[in-house]
């Protein structure tokens, strides 16, 4: 019996999920460091699989129709599935796992520490320690009360803050467990000293973070993003934090990525950056590359992923 053919969009993925793929298919990579999207054009012709890893490379009908009619199934390495046309797979009928769960706690770990850093004034060169304020007692403001966001309630309950809001299309059940209360994103924006975005990219939050949600936040308050870059209007953040709408803001994702040295926000002492680390540590990469690679393999068996997008 032939072997699946397999393309992975990026070398990088981790080598215990490379290992695994190979034991079962033909697997393609790239040859470069950052395969264009042409290169991933010409390499997907008649591959029965797809291993996706870049979010910022659009996996769309074009992508589909170079792949051809046998493809069977696709997997990222990723939680969000922003960066995939949905509606075409299940058009397609072609089943597409990603890894929800996985990175959770490193991504949580990370926005708690962006807080801190951010609060603090930490990785300032021209730190005024005036403008330091103490999070015990705060009002937190969560969008997006899903996995990632419970978990950051979770991390907060050491800190004695004051009260957890959140804001999405419902209530939760699990809000009761942190005292956490749903409202509006227009209160949350309002009542929160520390906001922090952890909700998907779609239609509906795409540059939710505009000059209008600015203005109606705090002075004093802090702006932590562990989602996606684009929830966010980034002159507006700019201009938010230059003009003292906004205190201070840590940014694990920005608009563009890889980040470009020219942005203003690295000028700014009030921003702290990191490259888009929310899932860097060895576990949880290792974790998530395994989990896409056992959706594959279970897509092109034709067999329910343990991961499969609903």
């Amino acid at each position: 019996m032939r072997r699946p053919r397999v393309l992975v969009t990026h070398h990088q993925v981790q080598p215990v999920a490379l290992e695994l793929l190979r034991k079962y298919c033909d697997v393609i990579v790239p040859p470069v460091d950052i395969p264009s999207r042409a290169q991933i054009l010409d390499l997907c012709t008649g591959v029965d699989g797809l291993l996706w890893t870049n979010y910022k490379m659009k996996l769309d009908r074009e992508v589909l129709d170079a792949c051809g009619t046998q493809l069977r199934a696709i997997s990222v390495t990723m939680n969000g599935v922003d960066c995939v046309d949905t509606e075409e797979l299940t058009r397609r009928n072609i089943p597409l796992g990603h890894t929800p769960f996985i990175p959770n706690d490193a991504v949580a770990d990370l926005a708690i520490g962006l807080m801190v850093a951010a609060n603090d004034g930490l990785l300032s060169l021209c730190n005024d320690r005036h403008t330091r304020q103490s999070i015990q007692g705060s009002t937190v403001g969560i969008v997006g009360f899903g996995g990632i966001g419970q978990v950051i309630a979770q991390r907060l309950q050491g800190f004695n803050i004051g009260t957890i809001l959140y804001c999405g299309r419902n209530a939760k059940t699990c809000g009761n467990i942190f005292n956490a209360q749903h409202v509006s994103f227009a209160v949350l924006l309002a009542r929160s000293d520390i906001v922090f975005i952890s909700c998907p990219l779609n239609d509906g939050t795409v540059g939710l973070f505009d000059r209008d949600a600015f203005s109606k936040m705090k002075s004093s308050a802090i702006l932590i993003n562990i989602a996606r870059g684009a929830i966010v209007d980034e002159p507006a953040l700019i201009d938010a934090l230059k003009g003292g709408q906004i205190r201070a803001a840590g940014l694990d994702t920005v608009t563009v990525e890889p980040f470009t040295s020219d942005s203003e926000l690295f000028r700014l002492s009030n921003c702290v950056i990191v490259p888009h680390l929310g899932t860097a540590t060895k576990r949880t990469r290792d974790e998530m590359a395994v989990r896409a690679v056992e959706n594959l393999m279970h897509g092109l068996r034709n067999e329910p992923m343990p991961s499969q997008f609903q």
